[in-house]
């Protein structure tokens, strides 16, 4: 495990402390949680914006191939 100093808003401590109160859980657990939760969506979101680039990359030829697709006669 590392040990990480961070500087945290007030309100945002102040509301965090109360939540802990609540659910009964340590601090460095929940803020553990939190950042876990966080790095979730954040690769999710290079995952998508991954995506969409490639797709941009490909989407003239996969047009083409439709259009290849289209002009064929399927008849026995």
């Amino acid at each position: 495990m590392k040990t990480v100093s961070l500087k945290i808003d007030d309100s945002v401590f102040s509301e965090t402390e109360k939540i802990l109160a609540r659910i009964k859980k340590p601090r460095n657990r929940y803020i553990n949680e939190a950042i876990e939760h966080y790095n979730r969506i954040q690769r999710k979101e290079f995952l998508e914006e991954k995506l969409k680039i490639e797709s941009r990359m490909v989407e003239e030829d996969s047009i083409s191939v439709l259009r290849d697709f289209e002009g064929l006669d399927y008849a026995d």
